[in-house]
């Protein structure tokens, strides 16, 4: 099963949601696509993916929302930052590819090409 967290109004979520779908296809995997807008994550989910990617918190967060700035985020610790991204999902860094309990951030969708072992045109 290949999951994506999406936004559907991004240009760079839409893309990798083709290529995740390209690849999901030719490899007839279950697509699990989740518009974390409309389906926000809970603390739990949020701190399985952070460990999922293997980066800190801070590499999952959209700093230039400006729900970042009014909620004073630049000094914020792990768990005030994984606590502002379940209450505002548009914080959340997109998108998001999990594979065999690894994630990506598809910014840009290259990106995932590593994680997906797809091989580039």
């Amino acid at each position: 099963m290949i999951t994506i967290y999406h936004n559907p109004r991004c240009s760079k979520s839409r893309a990798a949601l083709a290529l995740t779908e390209q690849f999901a296809a030719a490899r007839q995997l279950p697509l699990n696509v989740v518009d974390y807008q409309k389906t926000p994550l809970t603390l739990a989910q949020l701190h399985t993916l952070q460990q999922q990617l293997g980066q800190p918190v801070r590499a999952m967060v959209r700093d230039g929302e400006d729900d970042y700035a009014a909620l004073q985020l630049e000094q914020a610790d792990d768990a005030t930052l994984l606590q502002a991204v379940a209450t505002h999902p548009k914080l959340l860094q997109r998108p998001i590819v999990v594979y065999h309990q690894r994630a990506q951030i598809g910014r840009p969708p290259e990106a995932l090409h590593q994680l997906l072992r797809q091989e580039l045109d």
